[in-house]
């Protein structure tokens, strides 16, 4: 159901290769598929294989992605190792690794010390892509970085002009056009200046400079679009402590809200053995994400985090391919939607 955002949520009972034609292109894909050990049908038993596993799904995330999309790829280390260089390759540009600690009692009791030869493993990470920003040009594509300075220089305009164009003594050279690492993605109302001083006292030979399809120089709205939303928490770093769910967050055999009739596992059992805690997807989504936005689930499981998504206001699209596991999260999902649409009015 709807609410003022357009929050809404689809879940596809099968594989997400089937619909990711039909889903809107995602602000967000958060990616916690085959871990390479057989933890449920189709997931391959060791890490190697994993890189053939997730090869069509790379190709479709990178074809319908935003150029402000990110992807948060949940899995243990040696599996993202594994699959790392192909979502490289995809256009996929790494920006940090996350690492979940479980704490000691996730391994205390385990662990067979004379046999074991390594430190016992109580992590996993979700590591943070976002999409590689380039530009084609006569002298072939370019990064962000590079194409800021070759359209300033194109103009004819020498780097310190610049800082006249933003108003500012010797920030924008320094911060904007600059080639090492202290390079800034200019801010919309400073790319907007920059853009306005190159057409209006470059060289006319050249004009448009700054464009996007080749004809129209670009506006601040649409470079904004470029660069995804990020909003900070202060005092929250890459490292997550927590231990694994328990307690009435963890789902169990005998259900999620109020539909007995559905049949799963033993009353004590947990109906899903990697059940991410909801904190962790409301981080991700918070961060780098804005109301009305799409999030892709992929491999949704009991689907945390587009129960995440929709709680926030955003759209959620998700796809699993286990049938008992589908049916819970739709219980979930509906849930979410309900109680969000409920406080959202007054």
């Amino acid at each position: 159901m709807p609410d003022e955002f357009g929050a809404a949520w689809s879940l596809h009972r099968g594989d997400a290769l089937d619909v990711y034609v039909e889903w809107p292109s995602p602000s967000m894909i958060v990616s916690d598929g085959a871990y390479g050990v057989g933890g449920f049908p189709g997931d391959p038993r060791t890490p190697e294989d994993l890189a053939a596993w997730y090869a069509p799904h790379i190709e479709h995330w990178s074809k319908y992605a935003l150029p402000a999309t990110t992807l948060w790829f949940w899995n243990t280390e040696i599996g993202w190792a594994n699959v790392h260089p192909l979502l490289v390759s995809g256009g996929w540009e790494y920006v940090q690794t996350i690492t979940w600690d479980k704490g000691i009692n996730h391994i205390a009791g385990n662990v067979n010390g004379d046999t074991i030869r390594r430190f016992p493993v109580a992590t996993e990470v979700c590591v943070f892509y976002r999409r590689r920003l380039e530009f084609e040009t006569p002298r072939g594509v370019m990064p962000a970085k590079r194409w800021l300075r070759y359209e300033w220089q194109r103009a004819g305009l020498p780097l310190c002009r610049a800082n006249e164009a933003c108003g500012v003594a010797n920030a924008a050279t320094r911060k904007y056009l600059t080639q090492d690492w202290l390079w800034y993605f200019p801010p919309p109302e400073m790319m907007k200046r920059l853009v306005s001083y190159a057409n209006r006292h470059g060289d006319p030979q050249g004009v448009p400079y700054y464009c996007l399809d080749g004809n129209t120089p670009v506006t601040s709205s649409e470079w904004s679009r470029l660069r995804h939303a990020w909003t900070h928490a202060h005092g929250l770093t890459n490292v997550w402590v927590a231990p694994p769910l328990h307690g009435n967050e963890r789902l169990k055999g005998n259900g999620v809200r109020s539909a007995p009739r559905v049949h799963r596992p033993g009353p004590n059992a947990a109906v899903h053995l990697n059940q991410k805690p909801l904190e962790f997807m409301r981080r991700v989504v918070t961060a780098a994400t804005s109301p009305g936005d799409v999030v892709w689930e992929p491999f949704g499981g009991l689907c945390s985090a587009s129960v995440a998504a929709i709680s926030a206001g955003r759209r959620a699209y998700a796809a699993e391919i286990v049938d008992r596991f589908a049916v819970m999260a739709a219980e979930r999902l509906a849930f979410a939607d309900e109680t969000q649409v409920a406080t959202s009015w007054p």
